[in-house]
């Protein structure tokens, strides 16, 4: 069975080469009006879905679009985007971005909770550097931290002292021919597309295999490029 992965980020050019396709998508605004235009023109959403057709290349990937002038939003297209995920019944859910605002907690909570309960398993970013980024901070949700020194394409996973298992992945994206790595996007948002791919793939013989767990005590190096949502009023 293919695995369904809703990529909510700026859209995706489904014409890239390096992904080849989506099964489909939606954009949705700030006030709540949706079309069917997912194109991305920013650039972000289309590297992210690249990272994760690379891993998973036999998945349905389905473009939501909520990031349209720049990466920024309110919370309100974040949730709706989530709640369309669920209802349209996607296994996986890749939030490369994240929020340090903590009063949009609770309506993100209800909306994580929301589409576990459905079935969809939501990947985001976890706390770093003391900076609790949500909704990758809350129960349900697979948290995912940066690691350098991670092979692209491999994870390593940590518990934490209250059981929790956070995964850990390289912060680049699929290379491009004649870019340098240091020259193309890399991050944290990264790390996050890096592990959904490989959680979504189908895991054929011969695919990449888990890295050794890591110590709890190894701290990632500093995210370069943040992707945040505006804080809304």
């Amino acid at each position: 069975m293919k695995r369904r992965v809703a990529v909510i980020d700026s859209g995706v050019h489904a014409a890239h080469p390096h992904v080849n396709g989506v099964a489909g998508g939606i954009a949705i605004y700030p006030d709540g009006r949706e079309d069917s235009d997912f194109t991305d023109r920013l650039g972000h959403g289309t590297a992210v879905a690249a990272a994760i057709r690379e891993k998973a290349p036999e998945a349905e990937i389905f473009a939501v679009k909520i990031f349209h002038q720049s990466l920024t939003t309110q919370i309100e297209s974040l949730v709706r985007a989530i709640e369309w995920s669920a209802r349209n019944k996607m296994d996986w859910i890749n939030l490369s971005l994240g929020t340090s605002n903590q009063g949009h907690e609770a309506v993100l909570r209800e909306a994580v909770a929301s589409a576990v309960q459905k079935g969809c398993c939501i990947v985001a970013a976890a706390e770093q550097e003391g900076t609790r980024w949500l909704p990758g901070a809350l129960d349900g949700v697979t948290a995912v931290e940066l690691d350098w020194d991670c092979p692209r394409d491999q994870y390593r996973t940590r518990q934490e002292e209250a059981g929790r298992l956070i995964y850990r992945a390289s912060g680049f994206p699929r290379p491009i021919p004649g870019v340098p790595p240091e020259r193309n996007l890399k991050g944290l948002s990264f790390a996050v597309a890096n592990v959904t791919g490989l959680l979504a793939g189908t895991n054929p013989p011969g695919a990449p295999q888990q890295a050794e767990p890591l110590d709890a005590s190894l701290m990632s190096e500093t995210e370069p490029r943040r992707l945040r949502l505006r804080q809304g009023p």
